[in-house]
């Protein structure tokens, strides 16, 4: 049954027109109608239309027709003799159009399009930005290779490398304020909350061994020797990325938190926030520096058990107080007035007290991970001993607090003590096993309960999670640009993709991780047929609940070029 016209009489004399088409229902073994498009009353259409009756009936004739040539059977011609010619490429990836979706409803087309309006730059940053995005959510790689590759997408390609390289440039000038249009339109589309902002610190090596004042050998957490750089990265409690910043690889992580801070307390409007980062971040300057801004903002911070002076040991270790939370868990707390040594503007070190609460507790659970890794440890520094001149700063993290009399190159982390004889320290190893498996807590929040503070301080893994996902799924490194420029600009890009990747995996509440994500929109792929159609091949679970959430329809086999193009402005929009 065709598609008409439909005008249904209402009880108050207006008449209502929408298009249906008919359907044979086979339960009932009637004809029924659904309601395609419902279009309004007449008499407000007839404000609208010069003669409302006659334009739907003609649309109703329109979509009848392209009804019909959907039905319509597609022929394609083939040749025993057709041959592929060096270099012919016939395949595209179609995924990527859901991070289409979410790429321009943050607005980063308009950012790009009105930062480059009134600039003397010839290339189009938004269409260099979208391929250096899309590029490393599906197929992560160099700046160079994307380039070579950006026929995957249905995108312009009318760019060369040199313009990329030259846009890099003009995204750094413009890193700082992406992020805070970034942060506004999360707010303004998805919402978000900043009451509690994750703070912590990774860094990123080069595949280059040469320094720089910005590229410098330090503490690798993958304890690589490689020049690395450090980034600071705030989030959200939803794992939402909200800013972050990079320092030159040889900055101690407790030194990136108050710029970092400072900045996103300026700029981003955030209100009173709890910061919350682990032991790295715990300083006397960072706590007080937190505590004291305009809006007196609060913390949860770790400290390190090890770390501790003998009287917080011995808090630590006395088990009166604490209570038992079945055989494998416990905790305890107490409000108390802590000295801390703050850095005064010239330098000076002051003593300041801080009331906070700290709160205390021991998993089993953690005490077995603890032992696991010592064991490791001692194992790898037992080796240190007998092989100094086999590691160096970097390749001994870890392992070197349980070696004696050890001591390193300030510029080169080179082993000092390589042709001396080096012993385990056993008495530090017999203090650190009595403390496995206890954590403590330093809080400004009094008022909340030690289950509480907990709770906020395990949210920490969502922003270890990021770090994960920046360096295996998006393969932020190793990075393969030189310049500072060119640095800063890449890790934007990976911000801006880690920013859309965290976007989906919320749109699809959290069913499949971002890895699974983005592995399954890289094989959503068309290969172009004849006459501008495109076959598909891949569906699957995955796909469906994406296009589910994200209205795009996976399913379809074969497309025409206009069809897809189509879908792909719906995207833009």
């Amino acid at each position: 049954m065709p598609m008409f016209l439909k005008k249904t009489p209402t009880s108050t004399g207006r008449i209502r027109l929408s298009i249906v088409d008919g359907y044979y229902d086979k339960n009932t073994k009637k004809t029924k109608h659904k309601v395609i498009e419902s279009l309004g009353f007449l008499d407000d259409l007839e404000k609208q239309y010069d003669d409302p009756i006659d334009y739907f009936t003609k649309r109703a004739a329109l979509l009848n027709k392209e009804k019909q040539e959907q039905k319509a059977p597609i022929n394609f011609t083939f040749y025993d003799s057709d041959r592929l010619c060096v270099g012919d490429d016939f395949r595209k990836n179609f995924g990527y159009l859901v991070l289409s979706k979410i790429y321009h409803e943050l607005g980063i087309n308009t950012f790009l399009i009105n930062r480059q309006r009134h600039t003397k730059e010839i290339y189009d940053a938004n269409t260099i930005m979208k391929m250096l995005v899309y590029s490393r959510l599906i197929a992560p790689a160099s700046k160079k290779s994307s380039f070579d590759n950006r026929d995957m997408f249905f995108e312009k390609t009318d760019y060369s490398i040199d313009d990329v390289y030259r846009c890099l440039s003009f995204l750094n000038k413009h890193k700082n304020n992406l992020q805070i249009w970034l942060n506004n339109k999360i707010k303004e589309n998805y919402g978000r909350d900043t009451s509690l902002i994750y703070y912590d610190v990774t860094n990123y090596y080069f595949e280059s061994d040469v320094q720089d004042d910005f590229k410098r050998k330090g503490i690798s957490k993958e304890h690589r020797p490689n020049p690395i750089i450090q980034m600071g990265l705030f989030i959200d409690t939803s794992g939402l990325p909200i800013t972050y910043e990079l320092f030159s690889g040889n900055t101690n992580d407790c030194l990136t938190y108050r710029p970092n801070f400072g900045r996103i307390k300026k700029e981003f409007d955030l209100g009173r926030v709890i910061s919350v980062a682990d032991k790295g971040i715990t300083t006397g300057d960072n706590i007080w520096y937190t505590i004291n801004t305009p809006s007196k903002d609060g913390y949860v911070f770790s400290m390190s058990v090890r770390g501790a002076d003998k009287e917080m040991k011995a808090f630590v270790l006395n088990d009166d107080g604490y209570e038992w939370l079945g055989d494998e868990y416990k905790r305890k707390s107490r409000r108390y007035p802590r000295t801390i040594q703050v850095t005064s503007n010239s330098g000076k070190k002051l003593k300041k007290t801080v009331h906070e609460k700290q709160v205390v507790f021991w998993s089993e659970k953690y005490a077995k991970r603890a032992k696991a890794e010592r064991e490791a440890a001692i194992a790898k520094a037992h080796d240190l001993a007998k092989n100094p001149g086999s590691y160096t700063r970097a390749t001994s993290y870890g392992a070197a607090k349980y070696v004696k009399k050890i001591d390193y190159d300030k510029d080169t982390g080179e082993i000092l003590t390589a042709s001396s004889i080096l012993e385990i320290d056993a008495e530090r190893l017999r203090e650190e096993e009595v403390l496995d498996g206890y954590y403590i807590l330093l809080t400004s929040e009094m008022d909340k309960s030690d289950d509480e503070i907990i709770d906020i301080y395990r949210g920490l893994w969502r922003i270890e999670e990021s770090f994960k996902v920046t360096k295996s799924e998006l393969e932020a490194r190793p990075v393969y640009v030189w310049t500072r420029d060119h640095i800063e600009a890449h890790f934007l890009t990976c911000f801006v993709a880690l920013t859309i990747a965290r976007i989906l995996e919320m749109k699809l509440e959290r069913k499949y991780s971002i890895g699974k994500l983005l592995d399954t929109l890289s094989k959503s792929q068309c290969s172009l047929l004849q006459q501008n159609y495109y076959v598909f091949d891949y569906y699957d679970e995955v796909l469906k609940d994406i296009g589910k959430a994200m209205d795009i329809d996976f399913a379809k086999r074969i497309r025409t070029l206009g069809e897809i193009k189509k879908i792909l402005a719906n995207t833009k929009k």
